[in-house]
């Protein structure tokens, strides 16, 4: 199916795209000093927002916290994620009010991978919310910030099929979720089946797509494998031969992820989410292929 652009946009905004950011909160002083570059060069691109990620059970919750101030005081829009596994709802509610009272107005919604890991069984805390949906109904009736969910192209390794996954995105769009954002993929034909099938069962929001820059081939195959993404032969044989070459390999990703989001902009995409890895060398690298602006007047002066 051929994704196209409205026809009523101009021929500039038929090429111009949102981007948006994913960090993790650093751990020592040293890595925050240098996270809070990565913000101050990323924002450069003037991203829809940044998010920062939200360790299992809320064991990041204080380093996420002072990441998302950061944000806010830097005048960077911000976006919270927000789990609920190993928590009772009391907890997972004022966290939301903390956010709220650091001045994030957006939320990332997610059911979290249970704190053994994705062969582990997902066990609702006993007074906890049960999935994301429940937290999305919870989050709403606290606030009407806006809510972004997770969507999975391959469906969730933990769903018993993709219906099952197309019922809980319907779930929490019905519940309030204003966005979607899927998990990683390689392959533009599982998303745009997966955006057909999410349209065919009437969920309308956004759904954009989440990319993935490789910063190590060897440890995105081990993680996809664990999350049930697919990793294409022919990404193998880009990336053969870069293992100890980290100038060649950094290239070979940008121009990876580069290619990926040219292809999904050609049929009409506009939204995407970097999944940054706090690496911005790499995003500027992939931004000044695309010809974004900012990205290439970086590059030139690099």
């Amino acid at each position: 199916m051929q994704h196209h652009p409205s026809s009523s946009e101009t021929p500039a905004a038929q090429h111009a795209i949102d981007l948006s950011f994913e960090l993790f909160p650093a751990r020592t002083p040293e890595a925050e000093t240098a996270l809070h570059e990565t913000v101050d060069q990323l924002s450069r691109l003037k991203p829809r927002f940044m998010s920062v990620t939200y360790g299992a059970g809320g064991t990041t919750q204080d380093r996420t916290l002072g990441m998302l101030q950061h944000l806010v005081n830097a005048k960077v829009p911000a976006a919270g994620h927000l789990t609920c596994v190993g928590a009772p709802r009391s907890a997972v509610n004022e966290m939301v009010g903390r956010y709220l009272q650091a001045g994030v107005r957006h939320i990332v919604a997610l059911r979290g991978d249970p704190q053994g890991g994705l062969d582990q069984p997902f066990v609702p805390h006993p007074e906890g919310y049960a999935n994301a949906a429940a937290l999305v109904k919870g989050i709403r009736a606290i606030t009407e910030i806006e809510i972004s969910v997770a969507a999975y192209p391959e469906k969730h390794p933990q769903s018993p099929d993709i219906a099952t996954d197309l019922d809980m995105l319907r779930a929490k769009v019905d519940n309030g979720a204003n966005r979607a954002i899927t998990q990683f993929f390689f392959d533009n034909d599982l998303f745009y089946r997966y955006l057909d099938r999410v349209r065919a069962r009437g969920i309308t929001v956004p759904v954009v797509p989440g990319i993935m820059p490789i910063v190590s081939f060897a440890r995105i195959r081990s993680f996809a494998e664990k999350c049930g993404a697919t990793v294409p032969t022919r990404l193998a044989d880009r990336f053969s031969g870069c293992d100890n070459d980290p100038e060649r390999h950094m290239a070979v990703a940008a121009e990876v992820a580069a290619e990926q989001v040219t292809a999904l902009r050609e049929q009409g995409v506009r939204q995407f989410h970097f999944y940054t890895l706090n690496r911005a060398d790499l995003v500027f690298a992939i931004c000044a292929l695309l010809g974004i602006e900012g990205a290439a007047a970086k590059r030139c002066a690099a």
